[in-house]
């Protein structure tokens, strides 16, 4: 028995699981010798014990996770630790039902649908859609950050190719399109996610007239964040609905008229929906944008340089009606070409396929990421901005753990700092250890290690 079995219970459910629930065992479900060889001993170990602890941390935590709202109405998945297989069209008539599964299961994540069906245990074409609900998903990797060429890798598939950062549409050797990809958590990155987030919030609140108590935000547990709308008369919403109002979160078909210079006075700060989030947007280009920015923005040299050296009187104009007639060649094209960088700045970069799928799976609050160990945890709107996924995100919050640690770069856990590691054997927190071990970035040393 490998050390770490000695100091850990195996998870077991105090009552049998209705045989419904249970996952089908196919003819390859016992791993046998060979098999096991073939996938490296330690890699089997690494999984066992993340797994453990995962039904460590349920079982002692079982109460705090609440299935969602109308339970017998959705479809639950569990994302399986063995050949991450995904268990689906799951249905529960009430919570315990639910737990009794999880500990029963003890998947690397747990996701339920948006959707509400007649008959959540049928397959698609005959659960019976009956709504869903509106959800929202930030994430990092859908938002270019410089820290990703710091911490992002990359491999081919096809040829073995690796790289920093985020991948390209095809493999710069092979010209393979399969990837392989390790992204990590960051400050920055996840900051920015918070920003976009915030943003999100304020066009659902200001632009759609949703309350901030319509609204469910939670962090991922991994690079971003959701937001979840139940309100009744969303879900009825079909695709194409959502699609509009993801075009309009995007800026996307806005109209000329909305800043058509020539015609009008141009939008201000206090004018409501996208023509007043346009005059915001070019207050703050105007307010901390650099000469070398204004020009990437495609104005001439002498305008940028005339933006810069009458930032202050440009500034204060908006007081009164606002810059957009009062620099000297600044026709309606320039002004067109900074609107452009002022509707990118103000757009919020949402996953989309996410916004338009009425039948899409979101993983469950206050479960565990199978990516990282943290928990998907609910955060009060009102607290976004205290938020601290990197020690309130944090599940395993005692113990050490020996790993071996192929390679990690340098992050940040609680108020500590780690790595960068290389080829390293370390005895860690649980919560770092288990970062690196879910990431696949290190492997359980099978002996404690002694430290001196």
């Amino acid at each position: 028995m490998p050390w770490y079995g000695r100091h850990l219970q195996r998870a077991t459910v105090s009552s049998t699981a209705p045989a419904r629930l249970l996952p089908k065992k196919s003819k390859t479900d016992k791993t046998t010798s060979s098999s096991r060889s073939r996938q490296g001993v330690s890699k089997i170990q690494t999984q066992e014990f993340i797994q453990q602890k995962f039904a460590d941390y349920y079982r002692q935590n079982l109460n705090s996770i609440q299935p969602p709202t109308s339970i017998e109405k959705r479809e639950f998945a569990f994302l399986l630790f063995k050949e991450k297989t995904m268990l689906r069209h799951k249905g529960f008539k009430d919570a315990e039902e639910f737990r009794n599964l999880l500990l029963y299961v003890v998947p690397s994540d747990v996701y339920y649908s948006s959707a509400y069906y007649e008959k959540p245990e049928e397959e698609m074409d005959s659960k019976d859609w009956i709504g869903a609900d509106l959800v929202f998903d930030i994430d990092a990797d859908h938002i270019p950050t410089p820290c990703n060429k710091q911490h992002d890798t990359w491999t081919c598939k096809n040829c073995g190719a690796s790289g920093r950062g985020a991948k390209s549409e095809a493999c710069p050797k092979c010209a393979g399109q399969k990837f392989s990809n390790v992204s990590w958590p960051c400050p920055v990155c996840l900051g920015t996610a918070k920003e976009e987030t915030i943003k999100l919030i304020d066009v659902l609140d200001k632009d759609f007239g949703l309350s901030t108590k319509e609204m469910n935000l939670a962090f991922s547990g991994h690079r971003g964040y959701h937001v979840h709308i139940e309100t009744e008369p969303i879900r009825t919403l079909d695709a194409m609905a959502r699609k509009e109002i993801v075009d309009f979160i995007l800026g996307i078909g806005l109209e000329s008229s909305l800043y058509d210079i020539e015609k009008s006075e141009g939008p201000k700060l206090d004018d409501y929906g996208w023509k007043g989030r346009i005059a915001r947007g070019t207050y703050e280009l105007l307010l901390t944008a650099t000469q070398e920015q204004l020009e990437k923005a495609d104005l001439k040299k002498r305008t940028s340089s005339q933006i810069i050296q009458q930032r202050d009187k440009i500034l204060e104009s908006w007081k009164g009606k606002g810059p957009w007639k009062m620099l000297k060649g600044m026709g309606p094209n320039s002004w067109e070409k900074m609107i452009k960088q002022a509707i990118e700045r103000q757009s919020v970069k949402i996953d989309t396929v996410v916004t338009t799928d009425v039948h899409r799976l979101i993983r469950l609050a206050n479960t565990l990421h199978g990516e990282t160990g943290f928990l998907k945890i609910e955060v009060p709107i009102h607290e976004i901005e205290g938020f601290d996924p990197f020690k309130d995100a944090v599940a395993f919050k005692s113990g050490m753990v020996a790993v071996d640690v192929s390679n990690a770069p340098q992050f940040r856990l609680g108020d500590n700092v780690y790595g960068p590691y290389s080829n390293q054997k370390i005895e860690l927190p649980t919560a770092t250890a288990m970062l690196l071990l879910c990431k696949g970035a290190a492997k359980i040393v099978e002996e404690p290690m002694h430290v001196q």
